[in-house]
């Protein structure tokens, strides 16, 4: 890059991380000539502002799926009642009565058990003497061990401190334990 003070003289400056400053930079003294490289979506100020994603369990947005259709059917049954009663009077006031009087379709104890079934299993699971030092820190890793579909081990044993112990293999529809072992040898 390079400046040209008063069109007297000129002085050439090469772009490099010596003089490069980065979001957030506060100038203690002095004036800075700056030039823009790049702004947009996908810089590291941008992404870091970003929200992250909400992690739920894949029964919690079953639940949450099957709540907002059965609030959307009781609104609807609540119309076909008001519909079917006559729109005589107040009729806005019937469609109220009605969406209360329909509320229990959505049972609300249904959440309120999974929750309190998700508590039990992660103090079960901590309390458990085949795992010592156990700690559960997010209420849908139990019901997240059922679903299991794929075990990946590391080569390294920051996971599984090199103990990992075969108990069983299902291959289908066959099943190989400690046992069996000698007959896939």
């Amino acid at each position: 890059v390079t400046f040209t003070e008063n069109n007297l003289s000129s002085q050439t400056e090469p772009l490099s991380l010596e003089n490069t400053l980065w979001s957030s930079t506060v100038v203690a003294s002095g004036t800075i000539v700056g030039l823009v490289i790049y702004t947009g979506k996908e810089t590291r100020a941008t992404i870091n502002t970003s929200q992250p994603a909400s992690k739920t369990g894949l029964i919690d947005n079953e639940i949450n799926i099957l709540t907002i259709l059965l609030c959307l059917f009781q609104f609807f049954l609540a119309i076909v009642m008001v519909l079917t009663s006559g729109l005589s009077g107040v009729w806005w006031l019937n469609f109220v009565r009605f969406f209360i009087l329909i509320g229990s379709i959505i049972p609300i104890s249904v959440r309120v058990n999974l929750d309190f079934a998700k508590l039990v299993y992660a103090y079960q699971t901590m309390s458990d003497p085949d795992i010592p030092g156990c700690v559960i820190r997010n209420k849908a890793i139990p019901e997240q061990l059922g679903r299991i579909s794929y075990l990946l081990s590391d080569k390294t044993g920051t996971l599984t401190q090199n103990d990992m112990i075969f108990k069983k293999l299902n291959l289908g529809n066959i099943n190989f334990s400690s046992d069996t072992v000698d007959i896939i040898q």
